[in-house]
C-alpha cells in the first residue's frame, strides 16, 4: 500500500497499529458476546440491544481499513466510551468481573495503540499540529504589520 508519497512504516509504528487493531477487534467481538451470554437483570434482551453498543465502534472502521492516521487519532474519543463503561461496570456489576476486565484491557490497548500509532505515523508522514505559541506569534506579527 506504499506509494511514492507515503513513507514506509517503522517497526514501532506497526506494533502500535497492531495493538490498536487488537483492542478494536477485541471490543467488536467482546461486546455482543457479553450482551448475549450474560443475562440482563430484567431477564429480556432484544436483538437491537445486543448491537447498540457496537454502533460507536463502527464509526472509525472505514478509516482503519484505509489506514487513515487522523482516524486513529480521533478514535480515542470513541474508545473512551467503552473505557468509562468498563469502569462503571467494575463498580456496578462485580459479578461480571471477567467481562469487565476484558473490556478494560481491549479499550486500553486500543487507546494506547491509537495514540502512539497516530503520533508515530504522523511524524513519518510529516503531519504537524501547530503549537498555540506559534499561532499567537504569527497573529501578533500580522496585527503589528497592519497597524
Amino acid at each position: 500500500m506504499n506509494t511514492a508519497n507515503t513513507p514506509a512504516k517503522k517497526p514501532i509504528t506497526v506494533k502500535f497499529q497492531r495493538t490498536a487493531i487488537f483492542g478494536y477487534v477485541g471490543l467488536l467481538l467482546l461486546l455482543p458476546l457479553w450482551m448475549y451470554f450474560v443475562p440482563p437483570l430484567n431477564g429480556n434482551a432484544s436483538f437491537v440491544s445486543l448491537f447498540v453498543p457496537i454502533i460507536p465502534l463502527l464509526l472509525p472502521l472505514r478509516g482503519f481499513i484505509k489506514d487513515n492516521t487522523y482516524t486513529y487519532a480521533w478514535a480515542n474519543f470513541v474508545v473512551m466510551l467503552y473505557f468509562i463503561h468498563g469502569l462503571t461496570m467494575l463498580w456496578a456489576a462485580p459479578d461480571e468481573l471477567i467481562w469487565v476486565l476484558l473490556e478494560l484491557v481491549f479499550a486500553s490497548a486500543m487507546f494506547v495503540g491509537c495514540t502512539y500509532y497516530a503520533r508515530h505515523r504522523g511524524q513519518e508522514q510529516g503531519l504537524k499540529i501547530r503549537k498555540l505559541k506559534e499561532e499567537l506569534a504569527e497573529e501578533k506579527a500580522a496585527n503589528e504589520y497592519t497597524k
